[in-house]
């Protein structure tokens, strides 16, 4: 199994920058593409950023240019750095992961989840 922390949520106001982290651990063999998720109230889970081993990008339009997504391959860890944070940011962030485990002799691939962490843009 793979556990997926997230940290760095917090309240923020219109125009300010926060930076979100996702450490991954567990019995993990290799983790694959890894991103963030949002979703707001009364919304469905969007996606917001993905990033894979070899950091090649993939961004949500609503956030291009606002924010970044990175990873420490080593540490199994993503980030995303969020600039320029709007009202409609305001949502609870997951982080996702796509890994391949190792226990007992086996290898098991699995898709995973963070429990979120809220983030709130307001003046």
């Amino acid at each position: 199994q793979v556990q997926l922390v997230e940290s760095g949520g917090g309240l923020v106001q219109p125009g300010g920058s926060l930076r979100l982290s996702c450490a991954a651990s567990g019995s993990i063999f290799s983790m694959n593409v890894m991103g963030w998720y949002r979703q707001a109230p009364g919304k469905q889970r969007e996606l917001v950023a993905t990033i894979n081993p070899g950091g090649s990008t993939n961004y949500a339009d609503p956030v291009k240019g606002r924010f970044t997504i990175s990873r420490d391959n080593a540490k199994n860890t993503v980030y995303l750095q969020m600039s320029s944070l709007k009202p409609e940011d305001t949502a609870n962030y997951y982080c996702n992961a796509d890994g391949i485990t190792y226990t007992s002799g086996y290898y098991l691939a699995g898709d995973y989840w963070g429990q979120g962490t809220q983030v709130t843009v307001s003046s």
